[in-house]
This record gives structure tokens, C-alpha cells and sequence, in this order.
């Protein structure tokens, strides 16, 4: 065991935690309006502590169990006799068992987001469960596990490349969000803006911060590489959300606070699969191009396609986490047969598995609430409480 690694790796976790609770909790919160956003953060720390739990029982040996090419097993189930001195690389365990649990948390999350203000409670905790399990899971499994796609598997000797989530986390989150935003069916009033940008542009911050855990504290250790990934990552935030706010700029006359900070997103998740390899200057090219890419994303799936992906969930995280993880090839620090290959395998199953789980929870719990309760707000009719005190 190394010890500046080990303490690398803890503070790592906080981070990628702090991302989901309060981080995500926040952005997504302050999108929303008012009389929904305790549904949201209802959300966030629900699926945070059923993942958690899930985690433990059944998912951490489903992707790291073993060495199977489809899932690792149950070898590792509840971490029995897993103790303090086992070890993963040069850190416990147990600490890379906690360290991809906040992984396990954020993923599902951020679908949350495709479909907020008009689903039913039950069945975002159902189905969440159960995609984490059966989609997020195997397919972490499958590239960092010891799966097929990772290193001597489907794609050579290299495998696909991704350093901290662009298909693990972005492409399946987002593909799924897509879909389910569609099975759900938009809002009855789509127009309506964000109720506290303030607190969007509080989030977006958090999880700037945070996302240095995401991607340099996948690295493992306390090196270079970690050194490298936080700053790539950095510089693609930073230059997305000038490459959006300047787009703003010019096709509409001003920049906005809430498309400046969603730029941000948008450059951090473009160089998450890109992090531990690019250099700074690339991760700044990733970032500026992004920034516009995801924009005009926003605008073809929400004008052109008429979906209401609510916060856009697929043209910020499924474009960017796709783009960057084209760019790992581009750069020349994988194949594009290994890039390509994993992004159209893992799409079709994401896609496959994610439209069952729903069908199936769908069985026991709606899929959506009714009218009046998407009239009055998901916080008083299904949890009895608003964020705001209503005055005359």
C-alpha cells in the first residue's frame, strides 16, 4: 500500500461524491421550477443511498469480481473477506470498492434529469436500481473490469480507452435519460424557465471542483497521470464555457449565465474519457469545440427531434461523453475500431436493456404522475412539502 496514493484516492472520492450530493442536486435543482425542486433533491440523495447499498450487495462484484468477458461474478458479493489489507493496485480494496461507488451513484443520477417535474417517485427508484445493476455494472465491467472490451479483448491489445467515464458513464446515462424522456412524454408547459439560475451556477461549480476527483482521482494513484487528468480537465471546462458563451454571443446578442455554466459541463463531460491521456493543449481543444457541438445539440434534440429531454441530459452528456471518446482515437491514443466498436455496442445494449427495465417497472409503478399532480408540483403531491414559503 502506498500512502500518498491511498490519501489521493480518499480525498478523490469526497469529490466525485460531493458531485452528486450537492453538486448535481444543485444544478439540476435550480433548472426546475420552484414546486418541483425537492422532488429533484428527493431524488439525488434517494438514488444516492439506494446505489450505495446496491453497491455493496451485488454491483461492485458484477464489474470487478473477476475476469469473466461479461461479468465479474460473485466472488467479491457484500465484500466478504475483503479486509483492510486488500489491496487494488497499490491502494485498499476496500477504498477502490468506495472510490467506484460514487461512480455507481452519479450515472443513474444524472438520467434523473431527462425526465424531472412529471415522474412518479417509485419508479425512478426502481428503475434506477435496476439499471445500475443490469446496464451501468456490467458494462463498467466490460471496460475497466477485465471484460471484453478492456485490454487483449474484442479490440487488441490496447482495448477501448476510457479513462474516467465517456461510455461507462456519459453515453449510458444519457442514452437511457433519451429514452425514457421519450417513453415518458414532454411536460405539459415546456417554456418555463429555470427558477434560481443562482443555484444552478452554485452546482455547476461543485462539480467543476469535483470533477477533479472524477478524473484525476481515476488515475489510482498520486502521479503524473492524475496530475495531467486534472489539469486537461480543467482547461476543457474552462473552454467550453467560453466557446458556448461566445456562440450565445453571436447567434442571439447576449451570453447567458445558465448557458455558460452548462458549457462547463459540457467541456468536463467531453474530456472525461480523454483526461488520463491528452495533454493540456488538446484537452483545451476538446473543451472549445464542445462547447458549440453541445450546444447546437441542445437545439437539434429539443427544436428539431421534439423531445423533452428536460435538462438536457443527452446533448450535454451523451454528445460530449461520444465526442471526447472519439477524440481519444483522434489524438492517437487508441483506435477508432476500439472507440467506434465500444460506443455502438454498448448503445445498442444500454438502449435494449434500459427500454426492458422500464416495461417491466412500468408493470408495478406508473411511469408518470397525473395531471392535477404535475399541475401542483411533484414537491407537494408526492412528498407534502415546498422549498418555498407561498406568500399573497
Amino acid at each position: 500500500m502506498n500512502g500518498a496514493d491511498t490519501a489521493w484516492v480518499l480525498v478523490a472520492t469526497a469529490l466525485v461524491l460531493m458531485m452528486t450530493l450537492p453538486g448535481l442536486a444543485l444544478f439540476y435543482g435550480g433548472l426546475v421550477r420552484a414546486r418541483n425542486v425537492l422532488s429533484l433533491f428527493m431524488h439525488c440523495f434517494s438514488i444516492a443511498a439506494l446505489m450505495s447499498v446496491l453497491w455493496l450487495l451485488l454491483g461492485y462484484t458484477i464489474a470487478f469480481g473477476g475476469p469473466g468477458s461479461f461479468w465479474g461474478g460473485m466472488a467479491k458479493l457484500g465484500l466478504l473477506g475483503i479486509g483492510p489489507d486488500a489491496l487494488t493496485g497499490s491502494i485498499p480494496e476496500v477504498l477502490f470498492f468506495a472510490f467506484q461507488m460514487t461512480f455507481a451513484v452519479i450515472t443513474p443520477a444524472l438520467i434523473v434529469g431527462a425526465f424531472v417535474e412529471r415522474v412518479n417517485f417509485a419508479f425512478v427508484l426502481a428503475f434506477t436500481g435496476l439499471w445500475m445493476l443490469l446496464v451501468y455494472a456490467p458494462v463498467a465491467h466490460w471496460i475497466w473490469g477485465g471484460g471484453f472490451m478492456s485490454d487483449g479483448g474484442l479490440f487488441g491489445p490496447t482495448g477501448t480507452r476510457d479513462f474516467a467515464g465517456g461510455i461507462v458513464v456519459h453515453e449510458t446515462a444519457a442514452l437511457a435519460a433519451l429514452l425514457l424522456a421519450v417513453m415518458i412524454g414532454p411536460r405539459r408547459h415546456r417554456t418555463t424557465p429555470p427558477h434560481n439560475p443562482g443555484m444552478v451556477a452554485m452546482g455547476a461549480g461543485l462539480l467543476w471542483v469535483g470533477w477533479f476527483g472524477f478524473n484525476g482521482g481515476s488515475a489510482l494513484a498520486a502521479n503524473g497521470t492524475a496530475a495531467m487528468a486534472l489539469t486537461a480537465t480543467h482547461l476543457s471546462a474552462a473552454g467550453a464555457s467560453l466557446s458556448w458563451a461566445l456562440w450565445e454571443r453571436l447567434k442571439y446578442g447576449r451570453s447567458s449565465l445558465i448557458g455558460l455554466v452548462t458549457g462547463t459541463i459540457a467541456g468536463l463531460a467531453s474530456v472525461t474519457p480523454a483526461s488520463g491521456y491528452v495533454s493540456p493543449l488538446e484537452g483545451l481543444a476538446i473543451g472549445l469545440v464542445a462547447g458549440i457541438l453541445c450546444h447546437e445539440a441542445v437545439l437539434l434534440v429539443r427544436e428539431r427531434m421534439g423531445i423533452d429531454d428536460t435538462l438536457d441530459v443527452f446533448a450535454v452528456h451523451g454528445v460530449g461523453g461520444i465526442f471526447g471518446t472519439i477524440m481519444v482515437a483522434v489524438f492517437g491514443y487508441g483506435t477508432f475500431q476500439a472507440q467506434l466498436g465500444a460506443l455502438v455496442l454498448v448503445g445498442i445494449y444500454t438502449l435494449a436493456v434500459s427500454y426492458g427495465i422500464a416495461r417491466v417497472v412500468a408493470l408495478a409503478f406508473p411511469m408518470r404522475v397525473d395531471r392535477e399532480a404535475e399541475t401542483n408540483g411533484l414537491d407537494l403531491s408526492t412528498h407534502g412539502e415546498r422549498a418555498y414559503e407561498m406568500t399573497s
